[in-house]
């Protein structure tokens, strides 16, 4: 029993998220109505009719909408992400739409759920890569040595965390570390947008590639950098905001020439805050 216990947690550190049968399954074969005399299945034409190809009768295609739950709880799992994020008034009331959320399978897999923190008044949102082994043991986001060396980089410019919003990329770690997928980044966006329509920041301060590239268009990773600020159009705001990317803070503490680059951001970053803000 313990061995087998342990093989299962050693596949879910893996990443292995399904199970799957001895013999392949033909998913897009038609399934066919049972035989059997007097069966409700048997002799519906009509509703075998009305079936998509491929799916059992009953059985809504994904992105369906059905005719009863709440709002949000049918369609495809980016669907219902959106509808649940765009719906929470609140900080509070999206974290509890994240937390009563099953559409990532990363939720299963992780110790715990890790949301934004800080002064929601702050006019600066600082988004890291998704959590590391840390940020999924405490629930909070910057953790453990990367963490740290966040808290030395901003008290260098004269800041400290409190004074700032900061939020991971993903509300729950990869197993094992891994890299998220674009899938799983894709349903998780949605709640993280929804993050920065609530905080309304004049300036987002980006760590590490898989978040620039998630949160910056196409058209703007070749102009982002250290040295220079460039616009990010979020969805469920007015107007682009001003988004600094930099190194990632896992990559500084392996490789510290990153450093230097970073510490060019944060000369940014600090003259962008004593700037007073221009009327509108």
């Amino acid at each position: 029993m313990d061995d087998a216990l342990a093989l299962l947690t050693l596949q879910l550190e893996w990443g292995a998220d399904e199970s799957i049968g001895v013999e392949p399954v033909d998913r897009l074969r038609p399934v066919e109505a049972s035989p059997v005399a007097g069966s409700p299945v048997a002799g519906s034409s009509a509703a075998a009719s009305a079936a998509p190809r491929g799916l059992p009768v009953g059985v809504l295609p994904p992105g369906s909408q059905g005719t009863q739950g709440t709002p949000g709880s049918h369609g495809t799992p980016g669907e219902r992400a959106l509808a649940l994020a765009g719906r929470a008034a609140t900080l509070d009331e999206l974290r509890a739409a994240l937390a009563g959320f099953d559409g990532c399978v990363l939720r299963d897999t992780a110790s715990n759920l890790v949301f934004a923190e800080g002064d929601p008044d702050s006019a600066t949102l600082i988004i890291g890569e998704p959590p590391g082994r840390e940020e999924d043991r405490s629930g909070h986001p910057f953790a453990g040595p990367e963490g740290q060396l966040l808290d030395q980089m901003l008290a260098s410019i004269g800041l400290g965390r409190g004074e700032l919003m900061l939020t991971p990329l993903l509300p729950w770690r990869p197993p094992g570390g891994r890299p998220p997928s674009p899938g799983e980044i894709a349903i998780c966006l949605p709640f993280l947008h929804r993050v920065v329509a609530l905080v309304k920041p004049r300036r987002i301060v980006l760590f590490g590639a898989t978040a620039v590239r998630a949160m910056l268009p196409q058209s703007q990773l070749r102009r982002r950098g250290p040295r220079n600020w460039v616009e990010g159009t979020i969805p469920g705001m007015p107007a682009a905001l001003a988004v600094l990317a930099l190194p990632g803070l896992a990559d500084m503490l392996k490789n510290p020439p990153l450093r230097r680059d970073a510490w060019a951001g944060l000369r940014l970053l600090r003259r962008a805050i004593d700037q007073p803000p221009t009327e509108t």
